[in-house]
This record gives structure tokens, sequence and C-alpha cells, in this order.
């Protein structure tokens, strides 16, 4: 059972991916919605809930050797900095003209990942719909091609 589990959710998480990444493409820049930060915050949580499984199952520091056991282990390590960094750096200026301050972000981020980086996507998107009235700017603002 948990061998198919662990097979499958990495298919699920790969599909919704891919149908949030096309969906962010083609929608048109200027929708806006009320609540969409609701989406990030329901991830981090999600991803928390499956990490406190995983760390009770396999311990808090299991994943360090999954990085360092052979090349794919530092590539995928490298990937999760390097996409970690990306979006923090696209982040943090925002957040911080929303009023939030980046420094506990990031420490947050280096603690947990994906976690951290979603909950403060989530916290800005929040701040921002509040003080807009509206959703925020799509984060790709100014920005072309």
């Amino acid at each position: 059972m948990e061998h198919d589990l662990y097979q499958t959710l990495p298919l699920v998480a790969l599909a919704g991916f891919v149908a949030t990444g096309l969906f962010i493409a083609v929608r048109p820049s200027a929708t806006k919605a009320k609540g969409l930060w609701l989406v990030p915050a329901a991830l981090a949580s999600l991803f928390l809930a499956w990490s406190l499984y995983v760390v009770s199952k396999e311990g808090l520091l299991a994943f360090w050797p999954e990085h360092t056991r052979n090349a794919w282990g530092n590539q995928i390590w490298f990937d999760l900095l390097l996409s970690a960094g990306s979006a923090f750096s696209l982040l943090a200026p925002r957040a911080r003209a929303a009023g939030m301050r980046p420094v506990p972000w990031f420490i947050f981020i280096v603690c947990t990942g994906s976690i951290g980086l979603l909950a403060m996507l989530a916290r800005y998107m929040f701040v921002a719909e509040r003080e807009e009235g509206s959703a925020p700017a799509p984060l790709s603002r100014g920005v072309q091609g």
C-alpha cells in the first residue's frame, strides 16, 4: 500500500503542477478574484501535514542523506535551492512594499522550504488584497515575455 502511495503521489503532484501552470500561463493578467490567497495557504497547510507525517515516520533530518547520496540527490538539492531562491527574490520586494518583513520569512523558508514560501505568498496576497480591495497585481507585473 505504501509503495503504491509513493508511486502515485508524485504523479498527482505533477498533474496539479502542470494544470496550475497552464492555467496561470493562459489566463488574462487582468483577471482578479477575491480570496486567491487561500490557494497557497491551503497548499502550505497540506504540505505541512504531509511533512509532519514524513518527519514522524523518517525523522527530522532524514532528507539530508537523500541529497548527499549521489549526483541526482545533489541535483535535486540544487534545484530546490535555486527555485526557492528565485521565488523569494521575486516575492521579497513586493512583500516589503506591502509592509511585510522579508528576513523572518526568509528564515522560515530556510527551515521549511516550500511550506514557508507558500505561506509567505499567501500572506502577501492577503495583505495586497486587503489594501487594494481586490486581488493583488500579478507577480509578473511589468515583465514582458
